[in-house]
């Protein structure tokens, strides 16, 4: 596909995008505390604090860094918290204003905890969740609010997709709630779609058989969810969906995206969107960014079936803009090695002549970086990208800041058992270069973690990273700190600590850790913990 103009000028170079990004950053950094109101705290999904004032290199450390609070919840977490200063609490029996972070649970409950002093001020249930959909073990014992939900900050409204066992069946409605009472601004909207397949029958949504495990996307107005299938279970009745509504009102689009319309003999179609929970992306236009799974090895053709591939879509959910699908897509249809394991990430636009550069990786382990204006199609002699790296099986996703020393954006991988950190080469042409790795994180499930950075505009770089358990000894997840800023080819770390537990072994712990007004938020199996500086815990007690 050829490029198409963004609308915006070129003139300066580099010199541009570092003036408009610190005029962002002061901007934000003038409006007070950082809000965190998306998965990976924007739509490109960078995973990047560019506000965080308050932790450093200098003193997030063992001795002055350290568990503040532990707040319990009534079941599993696989959604990412979010964050917001300065809400007023209308309802129960702390009202009044109090900055926020909401963690929504697999027993679709949704908790606004004051993040000081890590009181409960709401934590309203929203139905009976699903046990065991299917049989699938790759859940907890439970499936209620399986993706991360999304926050409209303008109108005070936080999305969230429920999953209840209604005496029907199963079924998913999309909330809009009120920030301040997490009760319903409109009736919520029960999740229904139909699409035409290629024999020309109609295949309707059935929410016993789709597990919406992405996070959820806010963007052009609307509120977007991708749906997959449980282990891959019931493969004739489960496929990807794309699914849109109208923000505010939650009234559906009169189109969504099947990405599997085939009708074969086998009746095993899939081409899950899953992602391990990262959420679709945007590019500058709007337009969004997700991979696909597995299908029935030999189907694919890139149009009524687009398995194994990164696909963008319109933001009206009406026309495949462009796809790239690795060049041994069938082998991975063969062997369940789905590229759709992990997210895409939309880079930040670039100097250059390739200014919109996207990554992804999934099971096999290599991160392609693509021209995000035209992502590659699929060829079956070569990868038609701009270069293939390989960064251990990723149940992952990758995160961008821009480093200090240069200038120049970094792209940090998480696949694998460690953090690696590549360097965006953008002349003569568009390229990544590994200049740090972490030491190994551990853990016993999937390849694979998440990470965010924390920086104060691009100062003091931290990467913060969370393992998956171990077996035995209680299952801990381990909360890591990494200096990319450290000498050497292999960053120091700055602090290790156990932060919860995840006895599901038999599924992925997805989590990822929050960074916001100098606090880390880890939510995971029946708690919240809190990290900070603990010179200011002995205040923080006194005030509870």
């Amino acid at each position: 596909m050829p490029k198409h103009p963004r609308g915006r000028g070129r003139i300066g170079g580099a010199a541009v995008v570092v003036i408009l990004f610190l005029i962002s950053v002061g901007a934000m950094q003038a409006a007070g505390q950082t809000s965190v109101t998306t998965y990976h705290y924007d739509t490109n999904r960078t995973g990047w604090n560019r506000t965080e004032s308050v932790l450093t290199p200098a003193n997030v450390t063992s001795k002055t860094f350290g568990l503040l609070q532990t707040v319990g919840v009534d079941d599993q977490v696989d959604a990412q918290p979010l964050v917001v200063p300065g809400v007023v609490i209308t309802a129960g029996q702390y009202q009044g204003t109090h900055d926020v972070v909401y963690v929504a649970t697999e027993n679709n409950s949704v908790y606004a905890i004051d993040i000081h002093s890590g009181t409960v001020l709401l934590s309203p249930n929203f139905g009976t969740p699903v046990s065991m959909p299917l049989g699938c073990n790759n859940n907890g014992p439970n499936v209620g609010i399986n993706s991360t939900p999304v926050i409209d900050a303008s109108s005070k409204t936080l999305y969230v997709m429920v999953y209840t066992q209604d005496k029907s069946g199963p079924a998913y409605r999309l909330h809009a709630l009120a920030l301040g009472s997490l009760t319903d601004k409109v009736t919520p909207e029960v999740v229904t779609a139909s699409h035409a397949l290629t024999d020309g029958t109609t295949f309707d949504f059935n929410a016993t058989y789709q597990r919406q495990r992405p996070a959820l996307l806010l963007a052009n107005g609307s509120v977007y969810a991708g749906f997959g299938s449980f282990c891959d279970s019931s493969g004739g009745l489960s496929r990807g969906w794309l699914l849109g509504w109208t923000a505010g009102t939650l009234k559906p689009f009169p189109t969504n995206e099947l990405i599997d319309q085939q009708v074969n003999p086998d009746d095993f179609y899939l081409s899950s969107i899953w992602m391990a929970g990262y959420g679709p992306s945007t590019d500058d236009d709007g337009n969004i960014l997700f991979v696909t799974g597995n299908s029935d090895p030999g189907t694919y053709d890139g149009i009524t079936n687009i398995q194994e591939s990164v696909v963008k879509l319109s933001p009206t959910l009406t026309t495949v803009m462009s796809v790239f699908t690795p060049n041994n897509q069938k082998k991975l249809d063969d062997e369940d090695g789905d590229f759709g394991s992990g997210g895409v990430l939309v880079l930040p636009d670039q100097p250059g002549a390739t200014p919109h550069l996207a990554v992804a990786a999934g099971k096999f382990g290599t991160m392609y970086l693509m021209n995000e204006d035209d992502l590659g199609g699929y060829t079956t002699r070569k990868n038609n990208v701009l270069g293939s790296y390989g960064v251990g099986g990723c149940w992952c996703g990758q995160s961008y800041y821009v480093d200090p020393s240069d200038g120049i954006g970094r792209v940090v991988s998480s696949g694998g058992r460690a953090v690696k950190v590549w360097k965006v080469e953008t002349s003569p042409k568009a390229a990544l270069t590994r200049v740090k790795v972490s030491p190994g994180l551990g853990g016993s499930q999937d390849p694979g973690f998440f990470t965010t950075i924390s920086s104060n505009g691009t100062a003091n770089p931290i990467i913060w990273a969370l393992s998956r358990p171990s077996s035995g000894d209680g299952a801990p997840l381990q909360l890591f700190a990494f200096n990319p800023e450290s000498t050497g080819a292999t960053m120091k770390t700055l602090f290790k600590a156990t932060a919860g537990a995840w006895p599901n072994l038999t599924g992925d712990a997805n989590l990822v850790p929050v960074v916001a007004d100098g606090e880390v938020f880890v939510a995971s199996n029946q708690q919240l913990e809190i990290f900070g500086l603990l010179a200011g815990k002995s205040e923080r007690t006194k005030k509870k």
